[in-house]
């Protein structure tokens, strides 16, 4: 199959060999499980349990809110505190969690399987939802609202172009068949003709397995998708080549523009823990309760984890055996991630890698220097923007013009930064003017929220005033209609009065 290359880009060291030869291992369960009701970008859930709650595990603890998606326990157990702990988040901020301390049981709640072929579209999408099934590959984006809209083509992504993140090369070198099953169900929803695998080609092994995955395949997802309508397909080893658009470039030669998105051009992408995770849910009644984590850099033991959310970090960290002189841990990629202010955050199911940092496997950066404005950031972005000029309209807090540099088509993948000859963090400058233009958009739209309230208070005040005095002039109008009407009938009564008591002779004369 021709393929399309990917614009910009670079090719850093992989580290991927650190944590990818070793099989998934699975994490004993810590002494207490911290689940935060926010896990996805949408709304957070609505907690249905109580302190002192025994729950089974898979059980659902917090109730899906308009488009967001349900929480369960990851542990049998008894909900031991509601509270709030740190979200694993550059900003620190605490979330509401429900803290479970586990049992060691280990029980489930009854399964109920479903098949995709009896079962209606709307069952299979519900269960999604109530399964609570998420974006794994970092947008942790509610996977039920993408598996309703419907499109021609179906892209799988297992390129993994991000350095270090070895976790959906090990599943799918473990558990292809449960991949590609989950890839078919998808494309069963969505309507897709076909199914395009895009998996970077510095992972031959897991190619292999999901190539004969594919040759045979699970008859639950023969009944979704022939086989021969799904290809695995081997692309160039870049980053960032696992993004949404440049994926789909690559695949299928379609420029989707910073402004749109690839659904507009019958495309649909999922990432392959997506697609797995699908299959547990369908299949096997699994709602979503742990996730492999990548945990590499400065450890012991690095290589991927069985996790189940709600897992201190700490903990984590701790059992892979943490080297001497390291100084902080990252969660995600060093291109995309960020530095974790609190260890005490639990894993989420965003949470794809935890890179134990040190000075030698990450030196600090380089004093930022002045622009020189040579274009080797224009040269490497896969969006074809231009980072200098966003750089310089970010700086000056002129968020007018890094609008029209389109700032907010930028993935922050990070290009730019790398190959900047003076060491400027342009991500950083990138992401303070996006939550800078987010924080006035908010304050422009609560001031135009309250100046339409006032306006409607004035119209209706003034509507009010004249419904008022028209109520007035109407009732003084009746009141001298009315007034004209007894000054009519006494006159009338009077000049009666007056005609009766004449005299005879008065008559008379």
């Amino acid at each position: 199959m021709a393929l399309n290359s990917l614009r910009g880009g670079i090719e850093p060291d992989a580290h991927k060999k650190e944590s990818s030869e070793t099989p998934i291992r699975h994490v004993p369960l810590p002494s207490r499980l911290v689940v935060p009701l926010v896990q996805s970008s949408q709304e957070s859930a609505r907690t249905i349990i109580t302190v002192g709650d025994r729950v089974l595990k898979g059980q659902c603890i917090g109730e899906a809110e308009g488009a967001g998606i349900a929480i369960h326990a990851p542990a049998s157990g008894t909900v031991a505190e509601i509270g709030y702990y740190p979200m694993a988040h550059p900003s620190g901020l605490t979330s509401q969690a429900i803290v479970i301390e586990p049992d060691g049981e280990e029980h489930w709640i009854t399964y109920e399987p479903l098949d995709p072929a009896t079962a209606s579209r709307d069952e299979l999408i519900l269960r999604i939802q109530a399964s609570g099934i998420v974006g794994m590959g970092g947008a942790v984006f509610p996977s039920h609202i993408k598996a309703r809209s419907k499109t021609e083509t179906l892209l799988i992504n297992g390129a993994e172009c991000e350095p270090w993140i070895t976790c959906d090369d090990r599943l799918m070198r473990e558990r292809a068949s449960a991949v590609v099953t989950g890839s078919a169900i998808l494309a069963h929803l969505t309507g897709a003709r076909q199914i395009l695998i895009g998996i970077e080609d510095n992972k031959p092994e897991a190619i292999a397995a999901m190539r004969a995955a594919v040759c045979d395949m699970e008859p639950v997802a023969l009944k979704c998708l022939d086989a021969d309508k799904i290809t695995v397909i081997a692309v160039p080893t870049r980053y960032p080549s696992g993004g949404e658009r440049q994926l789909t470039r690559i695949l299928t030669g379609i420029e989707v523009p910073p402004d749109k998105r690839v659904t507009g051009f019958g495309v649909q992408c999922f990432n392959v823990a997506t697609a797995y995770a699908v299959c547990r849910a369908l299949l096997h009644g699994e709602s979503m309760v742990s996730r492999i984590v990548t945990v590499t850099g400065n450890v012991e033991r690095p290589g991927n984890y069985e996790t189940p959310l709600g897992m201190p970090i700490a903990e984590l960290i701790a059992l892979c055996g943490p080297k001497p002189g390291t100084t902080r841990i990252l969660m995600g990629g060093p291109m995309m991630g960020f530095t974790l202010p609190s260890l005490e955050a639990p894993v989420t199911k965003g949470c794809n890698c935890l890179i134990a940092a040190s000075a030698e496997l990450f030196p600090p950066s380089e004093p930022e220097q002045p622009c020189i404005r040579c274009g080797s950031c224009v040269n490497v972005c896969p969006i074809e923007l231009q980072p200098f000029e966003m750089y310089w309209s970010s700086r000056a807090k002129n968020f007018d013009s890094a609008r029209q540099y389109h700032l907010f088509s930028c993935m922050e993948c990070g290009c730019c930064a790398y190959v900047c000859p003076a060491h400027i963090p342009l991500v950083d400058y990138f992401r303070f003017a996006k939550s800078e233009i987010r924080a006035r958009d908010e304050e422009q739209k609560a001031a135009d929220q309250a100046r339409a309230r006032f306006e409607f208070r004035n119209a209706r005040l003034g509507r009010e005033k004249a419904e008022k005095a028209a109520r007035m002039a109407a009732k003084a109008a009746e009141t001298r209609a009315k007034s004209a009407g007894e000054a009519a009938l006494i006159a009338s009564a009077v000049d009666r009065t007056s005609a009766a008591a004449r005299t005879p002779r008065d008559r008379q004369s």
